[in-house]
């Protein structure tokens, strides 16, 4: 069914707290396996049918944000939800304690358990308010984020239009389309400082509420991380500044002498790759889905199938237009057992990793969709990251129809991005874990601590620059993660990790390499993280050797690639 067609109602969650209630009771009624098994297949099905419906209100809200009626839908359940989750925990716990939880384990495996006990540590009825302000705040920030109108050389433009401005080679260009960008958000900053400020004690405030020291610990919970810790993500982030921060520092040195700019960078010039240009698309967006399609058909028979299903479907809305909100996602609409892809194409090469990043978070969902439990269709976030970024350098193998005469440009680009990227994800987790260190500091603070952690993973950029917003340590507030995931931005870090993993089995053998790859995302999310890796035969990036073999390998491969004939 096309996406335009699928119906959408208001699931009544008032209704839906009666059936989950007895359901519960059901299931502690229940006699046999077979009962209870039963009892549980039902409570999937209206799981499956809630999930379907806030997810085609969030979706076609995301889509339009001047539409009223998806936005008073996506407020509905922003209030409702909380309160429908007290008696999923409910049940939660009955299956926990079912006399038949040793049967359920050898059906289904043990994860789902494992899973359950925590996120029964999520939640309590006393943070039900809480978690209904969290989701109306968040809401909020990405409307202002979707409702920008940036004046600039007498157009106006939205975040995403601005774009392509903002890595123009003209250096006068790059820097207005920066100038203009970082005004509106100075304009708007006592919004931004004031959202934040409160989620940020707010959260604090739950964690309080469910007897931890404040958000962190919750905030893991809430991630659902069943197979590392907070120090194990201190080791890692100790391991990106001694391994990779000095191949990223190198990279950036390179590119201040391909440009003939000082160093440390400018924000404007840090972006720009190439004095001719960063690698831009051969096509417009139809001609880039239709090589898209190329692609997926020459990648294996399950990708091609997968894709024209996409496509059929329509089940990809990537044009960025008027209202629309910023950045890009995946989900999955459980009714019909078929993913989403939301992006916003703006003619830069970020449009060619949509098609591959988000389309790996589709593809994995895709294979998986008939799993029991639906929650074993998507394993951890981390997890998920792996078949996003990793499809990505898979689409390093159809370059040329990509990007056309610009395709050396990106293979270069891309590696490159993938090793600086890591540190600035690093960052995102760091300044997190300080601000909810420290709920009560002032915004000014928060944005101190910003500067003072870039100085340490991110050396390569000048900070004392004369764009505003950027250059007073301010221009986290666009990274919408912190906003609305908190702590979710270390996972793309990890899941980067793994797909350098695949990048370097890939320049041996592509078909070995998606070998390994099916191996990894068949078992979609009925594994840990680290049990998924060891299952694939990968390694973790919780082993350092791990991180400093993919650095040593990737900066050999920049160091010797051949620029000549690229200005």
């Amino acid at each position: 069914m096309k996406f335009k067609d699928m119906p959408y109602s208001r699931y009544d969650c008032e209704q839906a707290k009666k059936t989950i209630a007895g359901l519960t009771e059901q299931l502690r009624s229940a006699k046999t396996y077979g009962e209870a098994k039963d009892v549980f297949l039902k409570m999937e099905e209206e799981r499956k049918h809630l999930d379907t419906m806030v997810t085609l209100a969030q979706v076609r809200h995301s889509i339009d944000t001047r539409i009223k009626f998806y936005e008073d839908e996506c407020l509905y359940y922003n209030q409702a939800l909380p309160e429908v989750e007290e008696f999923g925990q409910a049940w939660n716990l009955a299956l926990l304690e079912s006399p038949f939880r040793a049967d359920f384990e050898k059906e289904f495996g043990n994860l789902m358990f494992i899973n359950t006990e925590i996120e029964l540590k999520t939640f309590s009825p006393e943070i039900v308010p809480m978690l209904q302000k969290e989701n109306d705040l968040t809401q909020e920030y990405e409307k202002l984020l979707a409702s920008a109108q940036i004046d600039f050389r007498g157009k106006t433009y939205t975040l995403a239009q601005l774009g392509p401005f903002k890595v123009d080679p003209d250096d006068a260009t790059r820097r207005e389309a920066f100038m203009a960008e970082g005004s509106w958000f100075k304009a708007n900053q006592p919004k931004f400082d004031e959202y934040y400020d409160k989620l940020t004690h707010l959260r604090d405030e739950m964690g309080r509420a469910l007897g931890y020291e404040g958000y962190t610990t919750l905030g893991y919970y809430r991630m659902g991380r069943n197979c590392y810790t907070k120090e194990d993500v201190e080791k890692f982030r100790a391991a990106v500044v001694k391994h990779l921060v000095p191949v990223a520092d190198k990279i950036y040195r390179r590119q201040a002498e391909r440009l003939g700019k000082p160093y440390p960078l400018s924000y404007y010039d840090m972006v720009l790759e190439f004095r001719s240009g960063n690698p831009r698309p051969a096509g417009d967006p139809d001609e880039l889905l239709e090589a898209g399609k190329r692609f997926y058909d020459d990648l294996s028979p399950q990708t091609s199938e997968f894709f024209r299903m996409m496509l059929d479907n329509e089940l990809l809305d990537v044009l960025s237009t008027e209202g629309k909100q910023s950045g890009g996602y995946c989900t999955s609409i459980a009714d019909y057992g078929v993913p989403f892809i939301f992006a916003n194409f703006n003619g830069t090469q970020h449009d060619v990793e949509v098609i591959t990043h988000e389309a790996g978070h589709a593809f994995a969902a895709y294979v998986n969709r008939d799993r029991v439990p639906m929650s074993y269709i998507w394993p951890g976030m981390e997890a998920c990251e792996v078949h996003s970024m990793s499809m990505e350098f898979f689409g390093e193998t159809h370059a040329e129809d990509f990007f056309g005469k610009d395709a050396k440009k990106f293979l270069y680009s891309h590696l490159s991005g993938a090793l600086t990227f890591i540190p600035y994800g690093t960052l995102v987790d760091h300044f997190q874990h300080e601000v909810y260190a420290n709920p009560d500091w002032t915004p000014r603070q928060r944005h101190d601590c910003w500067k003072k952690l870039l100085g340490v993973y991110m050396p390569w950029l000048r900070v004392d620059g004369e764009i505003p917003f950027y250059s007073d340590g301010e221009n986290w507030q666009r990274q919408h993660h912190i906003y609305s995931s908190p702590f979710y931005y270390i996972d793309y870090c990890f899941a980067q990790t793994v797909s350098l993993e695949f990048w370097a089995k890939i320049q041996k053998d592509r078909k070995e390499a998606w070998d390994y790859y099916m191996a990894y995302t068949r078992q979609g999310g009925s594994r840990t993280f680290v049990d998924l890796l060891k299952n694939a035969g990968l390694g973790s990036p919780f082993e350092e050797e791990t991180l400093r073999s993919v650095c040593e390998q990737a900066d050999k491969f920049l160091a010797d690639f051949d620029l000549s004939g690229i200005e």
